[in-house]
């Protein structure tokens, strides 16, 4: 059997994120079409302090959850789009401080993972990073020119234990990342049981 070959691309839309019309070869001489949205990387990263228990989250307007009957303003682990040229842990230290206001410290990688692959070329890199109160330096809030307005949420581990038992967390990123820190983070597996 032959492999999947992509035998043509044409833009539809390009912008900060393109989509694009790819015409697939599939095995056996026929074709598809199918719309992808072309987006470079993005990191995310769920902070956590051990000895206090708590998490820090973020809550933005989100026009997609909007469009499909969500709640508008998500509570989310602090996520952004790598700059051309730059590491996912260089754009995730940089969303921290734009959003939270937070200097993060060591990084733990979970894992690498496709935002959406049924339509998206986005691949997410996520991280957990230890913090304490005094790494709060920061204002945060996002940038007034991409017309963010970021509020955060320091929240306790029974609180977001609470939260994945109940299937509140919608965003998938911050429900792989809360998962994993169940699992990496005694204090927090604790509070899952």
């Amino acid at each position: 059997m032959a492999a999947h070959e992509i035998a043509d691309a044409r833009v539809i839309h390009e912008g900060r994120r393109s989509l694009v019309a790819l015409t697939v070869a599939l095995p056996g001489g026929k074709s598809m079409v199918r719309e992808v949205l072309e987006s470079p990387p993005a990191a995310a990263v769920l902070p956590y302090d051990e000895r206090r228990r708590t998490v820090l989250l973020v809550r933005q307007f989100r026009a997609a959850a909007l469009r499909a009957g969500g709640a508008p303003e998500p509570v989310e682990a602090i996520a952004g789009l790598v700059d051309p040229g730059e590491t996912p842990e260089a754009c995730i230290r940089r969303e921290a401080m734009e959003e939270a206001g937070l200097r993060l410290g060591p990084l733990e990688p979970v894992g690498s993972v496709w935002a959406s692959p049924g339509y998206s070329t986005e691949r997410v890199h996520l991280f957990l990073a230890p913090y304490a109160d005094a790494d709060r330096t920061g204002e945060g809030g996002g940038l007034a020119e991409e017309q963010e307005d970021i509020a955060t949420c320091e929240i306790e581990f029974a609180a977001l234990a609470a939260m994945l038992a109940q299937g509140a967390l919608e965003d998938m990123k911050t429900l792989a990342l809360a998962q994993a820190l169940a699992l990496r983070v005694p204090a927090l597996g604790g509070a899952l049981r």
